[in-house]
């Protein structure tokens, strides 16, 4: 695997020169016992709901330590992990801390770009930390990010609209296709909204027909067995029966204003989307919304594990400010004000504690199926696996292909971007 400066060196490089520069305001310095400097942090929250918290949150840190300057940065979450890179790369423009989604640390981590954390003010409290969500940080038996949030998938769905049509949660794809047509007949509404341009929410089906992306343990790719296949034409069924619509492009917003509109009764999401659900028309009152796990398939039932993780860029000219600012806004009391204000699932286990997520019905209901998620390849091509996926599964619920041809020419995306692999 391909790896830049090795991210220690350059970090004991970088330390060396911040302790020549002594109490510099760019580079910071705690030679005097506090903290101070500037940490740029990219935030790649949602825009409207999530990234006021969590602004708001980084202003705490800077009253703590008056003398550290946060610079906030909301990056588009679609752009982030390509404009890292390329900053990373050239060494000019990255920022001291990246808000990591959970597949992009590991590849970080073996280009280089990450300052390890072991040993550092960042990992306090290690055990604390949930082992599912911590799995996500480690590459090659290092720690290089601390992990923010953790989240799954789960169904979303209209209460008053299931009342009216005399349905409940569906617990398997069968029951889905059932309930949407109860729901058709009775409201005249679809079914499902199937967002149709992100991968992501094709894993829930992937799983629950036994299958997954990859075997990480045996280097062998799994995509274009007839596990995978039979995932395809399952959510080829869903739209070709009018159980769910679909799109090609813009997919979050569609999906998102169609839920909140009224004009599906239910959605596939997590906890990211509770906050931005609730401004809808159908959901001024907050109890109309409902959530339940995804309808298992043929095989099982499954949600992918996902979450967003807190990195240090090697070359950052303040790590104690960015090893303060990553412990701050991963502790216990950081990710209580998340749950309670975002419904946002906490990575650490005395968290649970708080009464901010004690009183989140969301949280109760995700901490559960969190626990039972489907954990994606740790490897550092991870993130890359997604785009190949995402054009044939894309094809696949627009009818410009086969679920058979989709899963062979996702296997062979594959193959190409994982050396040596079956």
């Amino acid at each position: 695997m391909r790896r830049g400066i090795t991210a220690t060196a350059l970090v004991a490089a970088l330390a060396l020169a911040a302790t020549a520069c002594g109490s510099d305001d760019e580079t910071g310095s705690k030679s005097s016992g506090e903290l101070s400097g500037t940490v740029t942090w990219w935030d790649t929250s949602s825009v409207g709901s999530e990234d006021k918290v969590f602004k708001k949150l980084a202003e705490g840190f800077e009253k703590k330590h008056p003398k550290v300057d946060v610079k906030y940065v909301n990056v588009p979450f679609g752009e982030a992990q390509n404009k890292f890179k390329n900053a990373a790369q050239a060494g000019d423009g990255a920022p001291d801390v990246i808000r990591s989604e959970v597949a992009w640390t590991p590849d970080f981590a073996n280009l280089g770009y990450l300052a390890p954390l072991d040993g550092t003010a960042a990992l306090k409290n290690q055990d604390d930390f949930l082992k599912q969500a911590v799995a996500s940080t480690k590459y090659e038996d290092k720690t290089y990010a601390v992990p923010q949030v953790i989240d799954s998938m789960g169904v979303f769905y209209n209460k008053k609209m299931f009342k009216e049509a005399g349905v409940e949660a569906p617990a398997s794809l069968d029951d889905l296709k059932t309930v949407a047509k109860k729901i058709k007949d009775k409201t005249g509404k679809t079914g499902l909204y199937l967002r149709g341009d992100d991968p992501y929410y094709f894993l829930s089906f992937l799983y629950g027909e036994g299958g997954d992306m990859v075997d990480a343990g045996s280097k062998s790719v799994t995509i274009d067995k007839p596990e995978g296949v039979k995932a395809f034409k399952a959510v080829k069924e869903l739209v070709d029966d009018g159980t769910a619509k679909t799109d090609a492009s813009d997919g979050w917003e569609n999906m998102m204003q169609a839920f909140k509109n009224g004009d599906v009764a239910m959605m596939i999401n997590g906890p990211w989307a509770v906050a931005d659900t609730l401004t809808g028309s159908q959901f001024t009152d907050k109890d109309n919304l409902g959530v339940a796990p995804v309808p298992a398939g043929s095989a099982a039932q499954g949600a992918p594990q996902g979450g967003h993780n807190l990195a240090v860029y090697a070359g950052s000219k303040n790590l104690d400010a960015s090893y303060a600012f990553v412990e701050y806004m991963t502790s216990v009391d950081s990710q209580a004000t998340a749950a309670g204000e975002l419904n946002l699932l906490p990575t650490r286990t005395s968290a649970y504690a708080k009464k901010e997520a004690v009183d989140s019905e969301i949280v109760g209901f995700f901490k559960p199926v969190v626990e039972t998620a489907v954990e994606r390849p740790w490897i550092p091509e991870g993130g890359s696996l997604f785009e190949p996926l995402r054009i044939e599964y894309t094809k696949v619920l627009t009818g410009q292909t086969t679920p058979e041809k989709a899963a062979k020419a996702t296997g062979d995306s594959y193959r190409k971007l994982l050396k040596d692999w079956k």
